[in-house]
Order: structure tokens, then C-alpha cells, then sequence
């Protein structure tokens, strides 16, 4: 293995790799219950989820191993101009290579090319080097969860203006 990776929009071929490190990461930090996104109904094809208007999602590639992703969307229930960073997770071989950051930098450049002025992420007690990377890339913490995302289970919100 080398430490180099690739960003790339994700294709329907990736969607099975894609949903097995949803269903790996967040057990990982406790995020299998009720309220959190490993249960919702896009995990399966979420190629064709970020298919829609002002949506996009990457896949870190490595060794042509599908091992991490992210994207945006519009945030429901919430002003036109905010999106919301979303399933962004990584496997461990993922982690401490840059791809966090990196795959941080391609979804905001996307959400400015798609017209959002602001961006809104929820995570998790616990997520600490999520947390961080989110603080380091201009977020900053809200008291309360915006929009309508259906992720009742998380306890963690940050905004960032793009």
C-alpha cells in the first residue's frame, strides 16, 4: 500500500463498497441505533441519491479499494442556501493520510459551484477526530441541529459559511 489516494464521484459500481464502510465506521463510534444514518434508505444506492439536483458524492479510492467517502446535499427542511455535509466516513486506512481534509476541501469547492453560501454537518459525541477536522476547515459549533435530517441520534452540530 502506498499512502496516495484518489477523489472521484462515486459510481453505481461503488455503491455496495460504499454502504459496507457506512455499516463498518459508525458501529465503530457507537452510531447503529435508531437516529443515526447508517439506517437511512440511501446507504444502498447512494450513487443514484447524490444523483439530484445541487447533490454530490466522492469516494476515496486506494489501491483501487473504495475506503472512504463524503458528500453534500441540500439540507431538508432548511433555506436554499445551506447544504449539508454528508456520510462522510472513512475506514482506518483511510485516517491520518489526508483524505479527510482533502475530501473536506472537494465538498465545500461543489457546494460554492452549487450555488449554497453555508454549510451544516451533524456528528457525534465522541467523533473527536471528526470534530476536529470540521473545526480546522472553518465550522463552528451550533446549539442546536438545524433543517430536518431525521438523525435524531446525533448531539453534535457545526455551520460554516462558504
Amino acid at each position: 500500500m502506498t499512502d496516495t489516494f484518489l477523489i472521484r464521484p462515486i459510481t453505481p459500481a461503488d455503491d455496495a463498497a460504499m454502504a459496507a464502510v457506512i455499516r463498518t465506521v459508525m458501529p465503530e463510534f457507537g452510531a447503529d441505533g435508531p437516529g443515526f444514518a447508517i439506517h437511512d434508505a440511501e446507504v444502498d444506492t447512494m450513487s443514484a441519491a447524490y444523483a439530484a439536483p445541487r447533490s454530490a458524492y466522492f469516494v476515496v479510492e486506494r489501491d483501487g479499494r473504495v475506503i472512504g467517502g463524503g458528500g453534500v446535499a441540500p439540507l431538508e427542511n432548511a433555506a436554499p442556501d445551506v447544504c449539508e455535509l454528508r456520510k462522510m466516513y472513512f475506514l482506518p486506512q483511510a485516517r491520518g493520510i489526508g483524505a479527510g481534509s482533502a475530501m473536506m476541501q472537494r465538498c465545500l469547492d461543489v457546494a460554492r459551484t452549487h450555488g449554497f453560501g453555508r454549510c451544516y454537518l451533524e456528528t457525534l459525541t465522541g467523533m473527536d477526530a471528526a470534530q476536529a477536522l470540521y473545526q480546522r476547515s472553518g465550522f463552528t459549533p451550533l446549539a442546536a441541529p438545524m433543517g430536518g435530517t431525521g438523525h435524531f441520534s446525533c448531539d453534535r452540530f457545526f455551520i460554516r459559511d462558504l
